[in-house]
């Protein structure tokens, strides 16, 4: 009998050590945490993001329009930093002529007065078209944005041109690894570009490729955030950052970051002392992860997180989320 008192003794202890460790009760944020948010296409028209797949045209999805904003415009990007974001996350895709355009999707159909594949048509000719042309609220009783965005699909040089202090976080909309080696390429000739990359993120290959040809870049694709919430789910209630989890990017699903150890202020201290950058994203439901774009939300954000917050409404969230 005195021996199973002292085997509970010890799970209690080991328990409650882990408990300490872990708690964020007991570690708040840093002195230095500061909420900073991350605004997705810059500042532009949303719609629901549930029930989508590859092929649906969200352009004709849009809520009735409150700003006059498109998504990954120069307008939109510029309107984002003045509402506070940090960071924008823009689209790329690597064309003919070898020029990024920056540009969600991957098709020119939905958006545009334009069709065919957008890697595949020179930017010459993306430049010509109007990327407001699709936009439609009300089931194609009307266009508001049509003929008003003819020729304002940016190349990634005149984004950084544009915001020579801007942070961007890039989305490779594609699998072609030559994605990678040529921002690398980009840098080269033009290294002061190199300071306004965030980080990368989406097709493994091409992520990978620009992190292997530039030191120091961060950036994070599925199956590499994958192996970093396994190992840490495994690991972390030791306070052990894995390799998978250092230098890098997290985005992380608030429903998912709750059950990691230590979250939030604990984590977030972890991966900042192991180089790598926490992203919060909204609730993941088995699509495509929201943003924190309602009020409602903001009891998701911890106060004082010490990370960036993914919105979709950077116009009305970014103030209160940096309150928070």
């Amino acid at each position: 009998m005195r021996s199973i008192w002292v085997v509970l003794t010890l799970i209690a202890l080991v328990a409650a050590g882990v408990w300490l460790n872990n708690s964020s009760l007991l570690h708040g944020p840093s002195a230095e945490a500061t909420t900073r948010v991350l605004a997705h296409r810059g500042v532009h028209q949303t719609f629901p993001t549930k029930s989508l797949d590859n092929d649906s045209c969200t352009a004709t999805l849009i809520a009735p329009p409150r700003h006059p904003f498109l998504e990954n415009t120069i307008a939109s990007m510029r309107a984002a930093f003045d509402a506070g974001a940090d960071v924008v996350e823009l689209d790329v895709h690597l064309t003919p002529d070898g020029k990024f355009a920056v540009f969600h999707d991957w098709t020119l159909d939905c958006r545009t007065d334009g069709s065919g594949v957008t890697e595949q048509t020179p930017f010459s000719v993306l430049k010509t078209l109007d990327v407001g042309y699709g936009y439609t609220a009300d089931g194609g009783k009307s266009f508001p944005f049509r003929g008003r965005a003819k020729g304002l699909m940016p190349e990634l040089t005149e984004v950084f041109e544009a915001f020579p202090q801007g942070k961007f976080l890039i989305n490779y909309k594609s699998r072609r690894a030559e994605e990678g080696t040529a921002l690398a390429t980009l840098i080269g000739e033009r290294p002061e570009f190199r300071a306004s990359i965030f980080g990368v993120y989406g097709g493994a290959e091409p992520t990978r490729a620009a992190i292997a040809s530039l030191a120091g870049l961060r950036g994070y694709d599925r199956d590499s955030m994958k192996a970093c919430i396994m190992r840490y789910a495994a690991l972390g209630w030791s306070g052990y950052v894995p390799s998978q989890c250092r230098e890098t990017i997290l985005a992380l699903p608030v429903n998912i970051a709750r059950w990691l150890w230590g979250w939030p202020h604990r984590f977030v201290a972890r991966m900042h002392a192991a180089g790598t950058e926490v992203i919060l994203l909204g609730p993941w439901d088995g699509g495509a992860s929201a943003g924190i774009d309602h009020e409602t939300e903001l009891g998701l954000v911890s106060p004082s997180f010490g990370g960036l917050v993914w919105t979709n409404r950077t116009e009305t969230m970014a103030k209160p989320i940096k309150e928070r």
